[in-house]
């Protein structure tokens, strides 16, 4: 079977609620009823256009499953609240794993009690692999949108991740080839981030806004969107910050994530570590965007950062227990940054467990700051983004979850 490379498609709080009790509108038949999973916030933010795209085309539908913040705002009713279960590793999901263990049963019994119309899964990959496992023997068609990277861990998954999904929806052009070959129903509809990442203010704008003369210049730092992940990260990055500015006159900026609160950072940094740090929460684009160079949490940040063109190094550090697992499972890549694996060369530097230390930061991010190096990095981010399709993706796949319904 030949993988579409094409943007056709194929034939797609437990605290708060009752998950089985009846939807608020007056229940009826004639309504799809479409369950959504994510987990974690990359998954939140794109579900929720997915959830917008998919209600503007059929009003009609009820969504419900797992949804953060901005999957309720844009329609989709919490059984579970992703805030509930986020994690990060094997030794950081002890904290949560009750509760996930929990909302994977709920939404277990309700597809095998009262199946939905269709399962859409957004990432999360444990957890909704199993869950694909569950809707498959229940008869629940599945479709898998941004499906986990099993290509860089665990790759005889790829078979099971095909066996269990009616349809995948996938964001990267290699991915579309790895699952048609292994036959699986695939679409590569393109990246989501294409719609989300631009900023809202130009640099004089957001350099006004901070408060700094109109020559400042800007170091982005961005921790991560999960608290382990600012536990293992921001002393490091705000040691570094203080000797960047210190000796080539760079203002730290903090891009707070959605998912976290200024006390995430003071839990982690006392006040002094935070000091001369600017702390901005809801504009990362345009902090970005005006920024020389970013300090950024391996993850869907260091995409984001590429789209906008800014040199970047790139953290990852996790407890020792989960690095030693992934270490095991690992296999086939050569980078962990996702700009570095698109490109199939180190345009980012990459500092890995022990390595991230304020010294190693502040020595990899030095030669981005002169040229020709930073702007030869910043054309090759930029380019990153044209191997990522074009614009439109959760419209993309909200019609793909119509036609797997019928409306």
């Amino acid at each position: 079977m030949a993988p579409r490379t094409g943007f056709a498609h194929n034939s797609l709080s437990m605290r708060a609620e009752n998950p089985l009790s009846p939807a608020p509108a007056a229940a009826s038949r004639e309504r799809r009823r479409v369950m959504i999973v994510a987990g974690e916030a990359s998954g939140d933010l794109h579900g929720a256009d997915f959830a917008a795209a998919l209600l503007a085309r059929e009003p009609r539908c009820e969504l419900f499953g797992i949804a953060g913040e901005r999957m309720r705002a844009a329609g989709v009713r919490a059984l579970v609240q992703m805030e509930d279960i986020a994690g990060l590793g094997l030794a950081e999901l002890s904290s949560t794993i009750r509760r996930t263990a929990g909302a994977f049963r709920t939404l277990r019994r309700i597809l095998r009690g009262d199946p939905p119309d269709l399962l859409v899964l957004i990432d999360y990959a444990e957890f909704n692999l199993m869950l694909a496992g569950v809707a498959s023997r229940a008869g629940v068609p599945a479709l898998y949108y941004i499906l986990p990277q099993v290509w860089a861990w665990r790759r005889g998954r790829i078979r099971k991740l095909v066996r269990r999904t009616r349809a995948m929806a996938v964001v990267f052009p290699f991915e579309a080839e790895l699952y048609a070959r292994a036959g699986g129903n695939v679409s590569f509809v393109g990246h989501p981030l294409l719609d989300r990442v631009a900023p809202a203010r130009g640099r004089a704008e957001t350099i006004a806004r901070l408060g700094l003369p109109p020559d400042a210049r800007l170091l982005a730092l961005l921790p991560g969107s999960r608290r382990a992940e600012v536990r293992y990260l921001l002393a490091a990055m705000l040691a570094a910050a203080r000797t960047l500015a210190e000796r080539h006159r760079l203002t730290p900026v903090i891009a707070l994530a959605p998912t976290l609160t200024e006390e995430d950072l003071r839990a982690v940094a006392p006040p002094p570590a935070l000091a001369g740090a600017h702390i901005i929460r809801g504009d990362a684009y345009s902090i970005i965007a005006a920024s020389e160079l970013a300090l950024v949490a391996s993850g869907t940040a260091t995409l984001e950062t590429a789209l906008l063109g800014c040199p970047m190094v790139i953290a990852y550090k996790m407890s020792s227990l989960s690095y030693y697992v992934a270490r095991t499972l690992v296999r086939g890549v050569d980078f962990i940054g996702m700009p570095n694996i698109l490109a199939g060369r180190r345009i980012a530097p990459e500092l890995i467990q022990r390595e991230v230390t304020p010294e190693n930061l502040v020595a990899a991010a030095v030669p981005l700051l002169a040229e020709p190096l930073h702007g030869e990095t910043a054309a090759a981010l930029r380019a990153v983004g044209e191997r990522l399709g074009a614009p439109g993706a959760a419209a993309r796949v909200a019609a793909m979850a119509l036609e797997m319904i019928g409306c």
